[in-house]
């Protein structure tokens, strides 16, 4: 009678370990299973994942150019940003109004194109001021980001005007030349993942240059973005 009970106490204690190293056996495969899919998943989450870069263009609205330049964003489905200037905002104002509407960024480029370093605070406030005033009547939005002319800024105005000055990191110098092929070459051969691309609409030239740009890097696998995107990632 003894030795039936010790055998089957040693059977239940051999099945009781059997399932117990089942279910460990389970639980380790399913964890397996799960590290896989999310290897799998950010792998193909990084694959799929862009460099990007931004258009930038400073200077209009000019009352052909521009149009002309957002008709060939639209086709290949590319926002920008566009740093504008008050006196040219002043009878473009469809224009401003279709930037905002085709998902582009609309940023403050000054009232004059002055070099605010040389003014007083007041006055430097009031030229940016001035512009963010009119595109907020046309779109309904002030504008957030200011590039100041020539790239000279007052570190002391941001509280003032709560704006974030943008600068950029590759500059063709478009408006000194009415070549599009040479300046189309000094970016794609510069260019590099989260640049800031310096460009005006306000010159035939450039606006075409602009379209072959996009052209090339889309097919290099750069996708382009306002430079919000860039500055808060």
């Amino acid at each position: 009678m003894w030795k039936q009970r010790l055998q089957i106490f040693v059977f239940l204690d051999l099945m009781v370990l059997v399932t117990v190293v089942g279910i460990r056996m389970h639980v380790l495969e399913k964890a397996e299973q799960e590290r896989t899919v999310m290897e799998t998943s950010q792998t193909i989450l990084a694959s799929d994942m862009k460099p990007k870069i931004a258009l930038t263009f400073d200077d209009g609205p000019h009352p052909v150019f521009t149009p002309e330049l957002l008709d060939g964003l639209k086709e290949r489905n590319v926002q920008a940003t566009f740093f504008v200037i008050g006196k040219n905002v002043e009878g473009n104002e469809e224009i401003i109004k279709r930037m905002s509407d085709d998902g582009h960024l609309i940023g403050n480029h000054t009232f004059d194109h002055v070099e605010i370093t040389k003014l007083s605070r007041e006055e430097a406030s009031d030229e940016i001021e001035r512009t963010s005033e009119l595109v907020e009547e046309i779109t309904g939005s002030p504008t957030e980001y200011v590039r100041p002319p020539f790239g000279l800024w007052k570190d002391d105005l941001e509280c003032g005007i709560q704006m974030i000055p943008v600068m950029w990191t590759v500059d063709p110098l478009d408006w000194t030349t009415g070549n599009s092929t040479n300046v189309v070459n000094k970016v794609v051969t510069k260019v590099k993942e989260n640049d800031i691309i310096l460009l005006h609409d306000y010159y035939e030239s450039s606006v075409q240059a602009a379209l072959r740009i996009v052209d090339i890097l889309q097919k290099e696998g750069y996708e382009f973005v306002t430079v919000d995107e860039l500055i808060l990632e």
